[in-house]
């Protein structure tokens, strides 16, 4: 299954047909380019659209004011057409240098409990393999027993290396054996399973402030990259949560788990838009092999796919 086909089959469940109802707003209109049919549909209604497929009132400010701006611009162009292109345009961020050359590639996975963190976990590091890395997986969620259990289920399925301590130990410290423990075995990638924290929790974004300067002091440049995972489904209330989050984990991208159970899929385009970070991988399934790279075009193509939602 192509990247495209797997948003598509993730959407259909969605009740966010951008396409289609952008499609019926303007099937009255025989007015071809897009100067013309903002004479004849409002903007209100046209918001409304977009605010229910739950692209987030930043995004959808964005594309109305291109609109505005831009519309008498694209001659010969639907205003359904004007639209995709404004959202394709909202994934352009500026882009971040990673240190992808540093061996092992230490990868911080962040989040608040619940979020998906652990899934995701054991789906990267299956990635990983199948990209030919050698990863090993770092256990630093020392507060839940079970985060320990579920990461021994992952790694022994899709065998890779596991470091862990005893529950309640420290996290820091793991995390330092783990990064040093990948230099001693010839491991390439670390990937750091840390505590689901909450910004009303200051012991625990404290502690994380920790592993984050252990970290540099086991690795030059330590952590190379910081994925924050959101669950999909729950929508703007994870993007208000994350926008706390982030003033600790300085994170340089997003990982959207849960998306084939959202009911709303414009999520992707509120969290570019309102956190500035790009989606690295979203998680379209339960098994090792449902992570798939974000691709913008794709996502916003099946966003505004008309045939899905169609009896």
């Amino acid at each position: 299954m192509g990247v495209l086909e797997y948003f598509v089959s993730a959407l259909n469940k969605s009740a966010s047909n951008v396409g289609d109802k952008l499609d019926k707003l303007l099937s009255h209109s025989k007015r071809e380019n897009v100067e013309d049919q903002l004479q004849v549909e409002t903007f209100e209604a046209i918001e409304e659209i977009l605010l229910e497929a739950d692209l987030g009132v930043c995004a959808v400010s964005r594309i109305l004011e291109d609109l505005k701006q831009e519309g008498s611009r694209h001659e010969g162009v639907s205003l359904r057409d004007c639209v995709k292109q404004s959202v394709i345009d909202l994934f352009e961020l500026p882009e971040r240098r990673l240190k992808t050359d540093m061996s092992p590639y230490v990868v911080f996975v962040v989040g608040v409990n619940g979020s998906g963190k652990t899934t995701t976990i054991g789906k990267l590091a299956h990635r990983f393999l199948e990209e030919g890395r050698s990863p090993l997986v770092c256990a630093a969620d020392t507060f839940r027993a079970a985060a320990v259990s579920q990461l021994e289920i992952w790694t022994d399925r899709i065998g890779v290396d596991l470091v862990k301590t005893r529950e309640g130990g420290d996290a820091a410290a793991v995390v330092f054996d783990s990064i040093k423990a990948a230099e001693a075995r010839g491991k390439d990638v670390v990937l750091v399973d840390t505590a689901g924290r909450l910004h009303t929790r200051i012991d625990l974004m404290n502690e994380l402030k920790k592993i984050y300067r252990v970290a540099s002091r086991a690795s030059d440049g330590a952590p190379h990259e910081v994925l924050l995972v959101l669950d999909a489904t729950v929508g703007q209330n994870g993007i208000n949560q994350a926008k706390q989050f982030l003033e600790t984990a300085d994170a340089t991208g997003v990982v959207l788990s849960k998306f084939d159970g959202t009911a709303k899929g414009g999520i992707a385009v509120a969290i570019t838009s309102e956190l500035g970070l790009p989606i690295e991988y979203v998680g379209v399934g339960e098994s090792e092999r449902d992570l798939i790279a974000f691709s913008a075009p794709e996502y916003v193509e099946a966003l505004f796919e008309q045939r899905w939602s169609r009896n």
